[in-house]
This record gives C-alpha cells, structure tokens and sequence, in this order.
C-alpha cells in the first residue's frame, strides 16, 4: 500500500511539473517583445515530447524494442496515441489512481 501511494505521489507531482512548465513557458513567451504576445496560444507538451527533450535515446529504444521484441501493433497505434496525449495527464491519471488506490482501508 504504501508502494502504490509513494508511486502515485511521485507520478502526481511530476504530472503538475509538466504543468508548470507548460504554463512558464506560456508566460515567457508571451511576455517576450515588450508586452506583445507572439501569437502563440498555450501549448500542452506532449508525452512523446517530454520524453524525448528528457531522454531521446531511452524513447528510440523502447520504440525498436516494442516493434520487434514485444508486439508491433502496441507501438502504433496505442502506445504512439499515448504519446501524444498532454504530458501531465499521462503522468497525473495513473499517479492519482495508485495514490487512491494506496489510500484504501483494508477491512
């Protein structure tokens, strides 16, 4: 139980620091060029994204390794439309689940 709760804790905070910085690159962007917006509306990055500016190298593995190890039809299309789902969801759905699910009373 406590397992699922750190796990859950860890993916729910991480979710909110994709989040974060989504929302502080929003407002860097838009406070660029002395007050004027660049026209670009709020951007959500996706999974895929995040991981590859964190890790391109683990991202292209799991990739190969899926496609010819595990099952080709997993990559594309279920595991490439996860990839482009909002970051923070992606983390924060499961890190809330399991902290919920760590949180329940036996009886």
């Amino acid at each position: 139980m406590v397992f699922l709760r750190v796990t859950g804790a860890i993916l729910l905070l991480a979710g909110m620091a994709a989040l974060g910085f989504d929302l502080w690159q929003y407002v860097q962007s838009s406070g660029q060029g002395m007050g004027q917006s660049t026209g670009q509306g709020f951007h959500l990055a996706a999974a895929g994204e995040l991981w590859y500016r964190l890790s391109p190298g683990t991202l292209n593995l799991t990739q190969a390794v899926t496609q010819r190890y595990v099952l080709p039809e997993l990559w594309d299309p279920v595991l490439l439309t996860v990839l482009l789902w909002p970051a923070f969801l992606v983390l924060a759905v499961p890190g809330l689940v399991l902290f919920a699910l760590g949180s329940l009373r036996r009886r």
